[in-house]
């Protein structure tokens, strides 16, 4: 092994959950990091809102990874507006601090694109971030997303640390999380394909949205890591965008749904349209996706079928 991870003690936050785990596994596998060297804090043990568990967390580690966040779907993020735009700033400032006062030597946090202006033109470009409010479905967390983005940029501006953020599209893939209170569309019509006689989708099904299989965003993320210098801001996507109704038709075919497909324009389906350009992803990190949509929906749902179906 060589490089950026050689040697080194990686903290990577989140790094239990959904993307994470695939994160610790691209560095094991792929970059031949020892398991040992890998920090995952569980939130259970250090609560990242309080600056000294973050201080702890970060202790003798030159990397840091920073996945860890309050998610949910659009249902949970228009219900819990404050407490996830709280936690998440708390959480990204703690780490950020704690990573400056340890002087580790890359910082690469992960956002979403959800910090883009709900009136911001697809596909989405980096320098488009401030020029919009955030759209009320997320107002907490993309707005939390967004400071990320200048808190990054003010680390490295005022104490010249080596600081960037990505901003993925909507990633999917095994692992997910299928509760209906908090998945997001892909998991959430898989599991409704298996359980529901009828496919009640919220919005019309003309929004459109860009979706990155999780192994490749794990990728992304180790790329951004060994490449990035100083201050970026950078998309990681597929490049691919597909409307809902279309995406809900895929998943539909794939799991064998024989029933009834409807959609319900009185609940919001999010904004119309969030596809990233690639552009500068492909030209700081050059992330090749391997997996198309459909590729990525059948492993998605083998897995779903093998570990969730009958619970």
């Amino acid at each position: 092994m060589a490089g950026l991870f050689s040697g080194k003690k990686i903290l990577l936050t989140g790094g239990a959950g959904f993307i994470g785990s695939f994160v610790v596994e691209q560095l094991i596998e792929t970059r031949g990091v020892d398991p040992a060297a890998i920090v995952v804090p569980r939130s259970r043990d250090c609560d990242l809102r309080v600056l000294e568990n973050a201080k702890r967390a970060v202790r003798g580690c030159r990397v840091v990874l920073h996945l860890a966040a309050q998610t949910g779907g659009i249902a949970f993020s228009r219900s819990h507006p404050a407490s996830q735009y709280y936690n998440c700033s708390l959480i990204n400032l703690h780490m950020l601090e704690a990573a400056r006062q340890e002087g580790v030597e890359q910082f690469i946090a992960v956002g979403n694109l959800l910090a883009y202006p709900a009136t911001a033109p697809s596909p989405l470009r980096e320098e488009m971030l401030y020029t919009g409010r955030i759209a009320g479905t997320h107002l907490g967390i993309g707005v939390s997303k967004l400071d990320l983005v200048a808190m990054a940029e003010m680390y490295h501006r005022e104490y010249g640390m080596r600081v960037s953020v990505l901003l993925p599209a909507n990633a999917y893939g095994p692992r997910d999380r299928f509760d209906p209170e908090i998945s997001h569309v892909i998991p959430a019509t898989i599991r409704k394909c298996f359980v529901d006689p009828e496919l009640v989708v919220w919005g019309d099904g003309s929004p459109t949205r860009d979706f990155l299989y999780v192994e490749d965003l794990a990728e992304g993320i180790v790329l951004a890591a060994e490449k990035l210098q100083g201050f970026e801001c950078v998309n990681l996507a597929s490049g691919r965008e597909i409307s809902i109704r279309d995406l809900v038709s895929l998943i539909a075919r794939l799991t064998d749904f024989k029933g009834r497909i409807t959609f319900d324009a009185s609940k919001s389906g999010g904004d119309p349209r969030r596809a990233a350009s690639t552009e500068r992803a492909d030209r700081l990190i050059g992330l090749k996706p391997r997996f198309t949509l459909e590729d990525g929906l059948r492993q998605t749902i083998e897995w779903y079928k093998q570990t969730e179906r009958d619970r």
